[in-house]
């Protein structure tokens, strides 16, 4: 065995340990975010990081160990932690391209499980190897400090209280400190920097392997320059506004009539502001209607409250088309609210509170004329708010004749779909329940109430309404309105296979949107296809 100074009390060896653990942590959290803009943050995204690091750190245990005992020199472990450093730095660098690519070879070649088949992918390519190296340190850290039968359990379990406890400060930090202060990138070059650090002071104290510490900062630098601020869209160069909170990624962008914000790269927009007073051309127009069917056009006062506030587009529309409305919202992430002040010109008579949209209902006993629910994001759909138990909880949170009014933001029609299961479960909940499209999205409104049908009361208070592009908006939905027959599809707290039937409706928009593309692909090639641009 290679005994190296630094090594003769064995406190090195437990400080390598504890930060292998504090690291393996920070990538793995990491890595949610590096891909959460792309392929969102569900349950199945964060299915497949974990399942692809446990696999990593598996087989970093067998092989470690195995040439640990066939060659038990330290250094070997310590060049490991090197080459693990420089690649976890290069991630911010290379990451979102690598995913970019795969995702663009995948979306023209398969049909099905696409979130999935990209997201692992994505993970085997780029977390898969440093976590290999790093699973590696328990298994030979074990070998360099078992000196005798005699005190090996006390050794071991010394090792692995070192490493749990990293792993441990390494969930925290990186949740509560490094990515809402610097940011994912700063965040993989903070912690590979450590391990970096680890692997140097080792070599460098033993003023041994100089060239392959020098080579690792250089490479360590470079992807410090390159990829300490780089861009999740780095194709837009006009952004307004690009960072993350706790929960999100956040992108501002403005165009010449409106400011928008987006929590995905790839699609979605979750709140706008109209630069000038008017309707958005948004599914914002078409929820407007619940006011309308709860009589509040020519009522002195009513109430709305918005699960998922974002930045306030529909809590702005309804104080400006109804000016006698209160309205609250709910909005879980608070730098989003933030930038509605910031940004979006957020009124502060539309009270806020920062606050999951089902537990505040169970905390607060108002109630409410119009109850807006607008939190789903693409494939992220919070189980909680899907279920009979959460409708029922705004059932209960109704005036007499209220409406709750959800958007359902992905078109996924037929046997077994999500806005299936969805309209299922509200009409188990709201005897009266009725849809519409919103033309030209992938947008469907859905409209419930309890004491009456929301389209007969939509026809019945059109009159009331004085605003000329209100009218002619309402009219369109009024057109548009079909009353919904129920199923037997009930999404409970127990069962609501949500993310599973996310993933089944991006299959299918993919299809619809790419089928034509995949076909000639399938059938001239890539030539082929390039030659239709």
């Amino acid at each position: 065995m290679n005994h190296r100074p630094i090594l003769k009390n064995k406190v090195y060896l437990y400080l390598t340990e504890f930060f292998s653990g504090v690291s393996v942590m920070a990538v793995e959290l990491g890595a949610s975010r590096l891909l959460a803009p792309y392929f969102s943050s569900s349950q199945i995204v964060w299915t497949i990081i974990i399942g692809t690091i446990m696999i990593a750190l598996a087989l970093g245990n067998l092989w470690g160990g195995r040439t640990a005992d066939k060659n038990p020199d330290t250094d070997r472990l310590y060049r490991r932690l090197l080459l693990a450093a420089v690649w976890i730095a290069a991630i911010p660098v290379l990451g979102k391209y690598i995913i970019l690519g795969i995702s663009g070879a995948l979306v023209l070649t398969i049909n099905t499980n696409f979130l999935i088949i990209a997201a692992f992918c994505a993970c085997m390519v780029i977390f898969v190897f440093p976590c290999f190296l790093l699973g590696t340190v328990t298994p030979s850290l074990v070998k360099y400090t078992v000196d005798s039968l005699e005190d090996n359990g006390k050794t071991v379990g010394t090792l692995g209280a070192c490493n749990t406890i990293g792993s441990i400060l390494g969930t925290f930090l990186p949740t509560f400190v490094t990515i809402p202060a610097v940011g994912t990138a700063v965040t993989f070059l903070l912690f590979s920097g450590i391990l970096l650090a680890i692997g140097l002071i080792y070599f460098l104290s033993s003023k041994v392997r100089w060239k392959t510490c020098l080579v690792s900062v250089v490479l360590f630098v470079l992807c410090a320059v390159f990829g300490h601020n780089g861009s999740f869209a780095f194709w837009e160069d006009d952004l307004t506004y690009e960072g993350e909170s706790v929960y999100n990624y956040l992108q501002v962008r403005e165009t010449e009539d409106r400011t928008i914000l987006s929590t995905n790269v790839l699609f979605g927009v979750q709140s706008v502001m109209m630069k000038e007073e008017g309707l958005t051309g948004m599914y914002y127009d078409y929820a407007l209607a619940a006011p309308v069917m709860a009589g509040l056009s020519n009522r002195e006062a009513g109430s709305v409250l918005v699960l998922g506030n974002g930045t306030g587009t529909f809590a702005h529309q309804c104080t400006t088309y109804f000016p006698n409305l209160q309205v609250e919202g709910v909005e879980i992430d608070d730098r989003i609210t933030d930038l509605a002040y910031e940004y979006f010109d957020m009124s502060d008579e539309v009270q806020v509170t920062t606050y999951d949209g089902r537990a505040y209902l169970q905390a607060v006993d108002s109630t409410y004329d119009v109850i807006q629910v607008d939190a789903y994001q693409d494939i992220t759909i919070p189980f909680q708010m899907s279920s009979t138990e959460f409708f029922t909880l705004v059932r209960e949170h109704l005036n007499p004749g209220g409406v709750m009014v959800v958007n359902l933001n992905m078109h996924s029609d037929g046997e077994g779909s999500i806005n299936q299961a969805l309209c299922d479960t509200i009409a188990s909940v709201f005897p009266y329940v009725c849809t519409v499209d919103v033309p030209g999205t992938t947008n469907r409104e859905l409209f419930a109430a309890v004491d009456g049908d929301p389209i007969q009361w939509l026809q019945a208070n059109r009159a009331d309404i004085t605003d000329g592009e209100l009218s002619l908006q309402m009219a369109r939905v009024e057109q548009n309105l079909t009353a919904y027959t129920p199923g037997d599809h009930i999404l409970t707290d127990d069962q609501a296979p949500v993310e599973l039937l996310g993933m089944g409706a991006i299959d299918g928009l993919i299809q619809d949107q790419l089928g034509y593309y995949q076909e000639i692909f399938r059938e001239e090639g890539l030539s082929g296809l390039l030659s239709r641009f």
